[in-house]
C-alpha cells in the first residue's frame, strides 16, 4: 500500500490514511459521526508504518466523513514529548475542517500545569475541530493572468472585511468568499488598476488560548490548524468552502487579477506548551516545533510556538500544501508570514539559502509562481530586509518608513531617493529585479491611510491589552488635532497628503501594494493592531464619507498613469546617467544636497516623467530643468489630480509647489 501523499484520499471503495508521526507507538483513525451534541466515534487502528508515516485503508468510507487521530505514545513534557489518547487531533493534511475550540479546559492536554502536571484525561471530542475527507482533488484548470512581477499592482484585504459592508454584494454573500467574487467588487478592484489581491490568512484558522480565554477572535487569521484547508468561516454555505473559494479564483482570473495567499508557515494555532492539543502537539511535537531547553516551544514568532524549519516533516507540509493551493485551487502566489523564521532551522542563526526557503525556491511547482517574503520576526536580528535570496520579492519596511518620514518632514533626502528608484541598495547584489521590492505605506498591520494622517498615538483599548498591543512607532502625523475633526481646513491637508503618499508609492519604482480600503478613506479609529475586532473597525465601509468617491478616483487616475508607461514600472535597476536629481532652486543635487536636514523637496527626472515632492509645509519656488517642455499630468493637491492647466511650461520655469504637494509632468 502507497505511504504517499500524506492525508486522507477516497476512491471508489473507501479512503487510504496517512498521517506522519515518528514517536507514536500507536496511531488510530476515528471515524466521527452524529449531531454535535451526541457525537459518537469509531476507532480503527493504522497498523502499517512506514518511513514515520501511519497508514491504512479504511474500505467502505466516503467523502464527507468526519475524523481525526488518537496518539498513544509517551507523555514526557520535560523532554518535549505530549502524545495523548484522550484527545483527537486533526489531520495536518486535512483539506477540509470543520468546527471550533469551544472548551479550552478539555481542549488542552494537561492537568494544572503543562510541564510538570498530569496528562489530561478528558476526552476532547465534541469540543475541537475535526477533518472532513474530501472527493478527490480536481487541478486547476483554464487560463490564469499571469501578471509580469514588472507590471504588478498589489492591494491587501481580508476576505470578510472587505465585502461584510458592500451595499451590492447579496447579504448572505457579504464577508465571505462569494462576496469578493461578486461583479460589483470585482469591477471596483479593476478600476483601481490592481492587478492582485493579497488575502490576509486563508487556511484554516483557530483561535488562540488567550483569545479563547477572553471571548475573542483572531480575525485576521494569522493562527493556522490546517494549511490545507480554506477557512469554513468564509464560506457562505456551511461545507462549500472548497467550492466557494474555487469560483472566487475564478471569477478574479477572469478579470485579470491574481491571487496571492497570506501564508503562515512559522507557528500554529496551538499555541505555547500551556495551550492546546489540536492537532501537531499531540502527533509528534519535536518533529514539527522548534523546541527549546527542558521542552519548552522555542518562540521567535511572538506566538508561543515556531514551527522547525529544519524538520523534514515541516518542510514536506509547507511544501505540499503551497503546492495543493497552486495545483488545485488556482492561486498565483504566496505572502509568507514572518519568513526569516523559515530561515533558522531549530531557531538559529538566520540562513537565506537554509533548506525551508531553498525547497520551496526550487520547487517545479511554486518557484513559478510569485513568492513574497515578509522579512522580518521576533527575534532581536530578525529584520532581514534586502536578505533573503534571489526568487523572493520582499515586503520593504524601509521604503514605509521612508516616505511615512518624508511626508511628514522628517528623514534624510538620500533614504527616500533611494525608495522612490527601487532601492538597488537592497536588492541589486544579491541578483534581484527592481521589483523584488514590494513597496507600501500602510498594511493590516498598523495604521490605514486615514488613520497615518489623523493620528500620532495608537488607540488599542479595544483590544482587550490595556492599549500596550501594537507598535508605537507609527511615524504619522495628525496636523494639530489627534482623531477626526470636522475642520474642512484639516480634513483637506490630510486628504491632500494621504494623495501625495499614495502617487508616491504608485509612481515608485518596484512593487506597489495598496491596502483595501485605503482608496475608500477608511479609518479604524486610530486602532493599528485591529487583529481581534471582527466588527465595524475592521470592516471597510463602502458608504464613504467626505474623499472616499475621489480619493478613488485619484487612486486609479495614478494607477492608469503608472501602468501607461514602461518607464514607470520597469524591470531594471537605473545605471548611471539615466536618472537626474534635481533641487527645487535650478540645479543638480549635489554631494551636500543629500545630507541637508532642512530640505525636504526635491525633483527626479526618468526619461520623459519628471517627478516633484514636496514635503514642506510653505510654498516653494521649484525651477524647471533643461529637456522641456514639460506637460503637467498629476497633483496631488487637486482631488481628482488633474492639474488646473495642462499647458506645456518651456524649461527653465519657475513655479509654485504648494505645501505637502506631489507634481508629475511629462516631458
Amino acid at each position: 500500500m502507497p505511504v504517499f501523499p500524506l492525508g486522507a484520499h477516497a476512491d471508489d471503495g473507501g479512503v487510504r490514511f496517512a498521517v506522519a508521526s515518528t514517536s507514536a507507538d500507536a496511531v488510530e483513525v476515528c471515524l466521527v459521526d452524529g449531531p454535535d451534541d451526541g457525537l459518537t466515534e469509531k476507532r480503527v487502528a493504522l497498523t502499517e508504518r512506514t518511513f514515520g508515516v501511519w497508514h491504512g485503508y479504511l474500505a467502505g468510507v466516503t467523502p464527507g466523513q468526519r475524523y481525526g487521530y488518537r496518539v498513544h505514545g509517551p507523555y514526557r513534557p520535560w523532554d518535549g514529548l505530549r502524545a495523548n489518547p484522550a484527545k483527537i487531533l486533526v489531520d495536518p493534511y486535512a483539506r477540509r475542517i470543520t468546527g471550533r475550540v469551544t472548551d479550552l479546559y478539555a481542549a488542552r492536554g494537561w492537568v494544572d500545569d503543562p510541564m510538570t502536571g498530569l496528562m489530561s484525561t478528558v476526552d476532547s471530542l465534541g469540543h475541537v475541530p475535526l477533518s472532513v475527507v474530501s472527493a478527490p482533488d480536481v487541478l486547476a484548470s483554464g487560463p490564469r493572468p499571469d501578471v509580469p512581477w514588472s507590471e504588478t499592482v498589489i492591494t491587501e484585504l481580508h476576505v470578510r472585511g472587505y465585502t461584510k459592508l458592500h451595499p451590492e454584494v447579496p447579504p448572505e454573500h457579504r464577508g465571505t468568499y462569494l462576496g469578493l467574487a461578486h461583479p460589483a467588487v470585482v469591477e471596483h478592484l479593476s478600476r483601481l488598476g490592481v492587478t492582485a489581491v493579497e488575502l490576509l490568512p486563508v487556511a484554516s484558522i483557530a483561535e488562540e488560548p488567550p483569545l479563547l480565554q477572553g471571548g475573542r477572535t483572531n480575525y485576521w487569521g494569522y493562527a493556522t490548524l490546517g494549511f490545507l484547508a480554506p477557512h469554513a468561516g468564509y464560506a457562505s454555505t456551511p461545507g462549500a468552502e472548497v467550492e466557494e473559494f474555487t469560483a472566487m479564483v475564478t471569477a478574479l482570473h477572469a478579470a485579470g487579477i491574481e491571487v496571492i495567499l497570506d501564508f503562515v508557515p512559522n507557528h500554529t494555532a496551538e499555541g505555547g506548551v500551556g495551550g492546546t492539543t489540536l492537532s501537531y502537539r499531540g502527533l509528534d511535537a519535536p518533529a514539527y516545533y522548534s523546541l527549546g531547553g527542558n521542552g519548552h516551544d522555542a518562540d521567535i514568532t511572538g506566538t508561543g510556538n515556531t514551527l522547525d524549519a529544519g524538520s523534514p516533516t515541516v518542510i514536506r507540509l509547507v511544501c505540499d500544501a503551497m503546492r495543493h493551493w497552486v495545483t488545485v485551487f488556482g492561486v498565483d502566489g504566496f505572502r509568507i508570514d514572518l519568513a526569516s523564521v523559515l530561515g533558522r532551522p531549530r531557531s538559529g542563526a538566520f540562513d537565506p539559502h537554509s533548506a525551508l526557503l531553498t525547497a520551496i525556491s526550487v520547487d517545479p511547482v511554486l518557484s513559478r509562481v510569485k513568492l513574497i517574503a515578509e522579512p522580518w520576526d521576533a527575534t532581536g536580528e530578525g529584520y532581514r530586509v534586502g536578505g533573503f535570496g534571489v526568487a523572493w520579492s520582499e515586503w520593504n519596511g524601509r521604503y514605509r518608513d521612508a516616505v511615512r518620514d518624508f511626508w511628514r518632514g522628517h528623514g534624510g533626502i538620500g533614504e527616500v531617493a533611494s525608495r522612490l528608484t527601487g532601492s538597488s541598495d537592497l536588492y541589486r547584489l544579491s541578483g534581484r529585479r527592481p521589483w523584488a521590492s514590494v513597496n507600501f505605506v500602510t498594511a493590516h498591520d498598523g495604521f490605514t491611510l486615514r488613520d497615518l494622517v489623523s493620528y500620532e498615538r495608537k488607540h488599542n483599548e479595544a483590544n482587550g491589552e490595556h492599549n500596550r498591543d501594537g507598535t508605537d512607532d507609527n511615524r504619522s502625523q495628525n496636523f494639530g488635532v489627534e482623531g477626526e475633526t470636522s475642520s474642512p481646513v484639516l480634513v483637506s491637508r490630510r486628504l491632500a497628503t494621504a494623495r501625495a503618499m499614495l502617487a508616491t508609492l504608485l509612481l515608485s519604482t518596484g512593487t506597489p501594494m495598496l491596502l483595501g480600503g485605503d482608496e475608500l478613506w477608511r479609518t479604524q479609529r486610530g486602532n493599528n493592531n485591529a487583529y481581534c475586532l471582527d466588527d465595524e473597525t475592521s470592516w471597510v465601509d463602502w458608504t464613504g464619507g467626505a474623499g472616499a468617491d475621489s480619493l478613488s478616483a485619484f487612486t486609479a487616475r495614478v494607477a492608469e498613469i503608472r501602468r501607461s508607461s514602461p518607464a514607470l514600472h520597469r524591470d531594471r535597476f537605473y545605471r548611471d546617467g539615466e536618472v537626474l536629481w534635481w533641487h527645487p532652486s535650478g540645479r543638480r543635487m549635489g554631494g551636500h544636497d543629500w545630507h541637508d536636514g532642512h530640505l525636504h523637496s526635491l525633483g527626479l527626472l526618468r526619461g520623459e516623467w519628471l517627478l516633484f515632492l514636496h514635503a514642506g509645509d510653505p510654498a516653494l519656488a521649484a525651477t524647471l530643468p533643461k529637456g522641456g517642455p514639460y506637460t503637467p499630468v498629476l497633483d496631488s493637491t487637486r482631488p481628482d489630480g488633474v492639474p488646473v492647466s495642462g499647458r506645456p511650461l518651456p524649461s527653465s520655469t519657475t513655479i509654485t509647489l504648494p505645501p505637502r504637494s506631489l507634481l508629475l509632468l511629462r516631458a
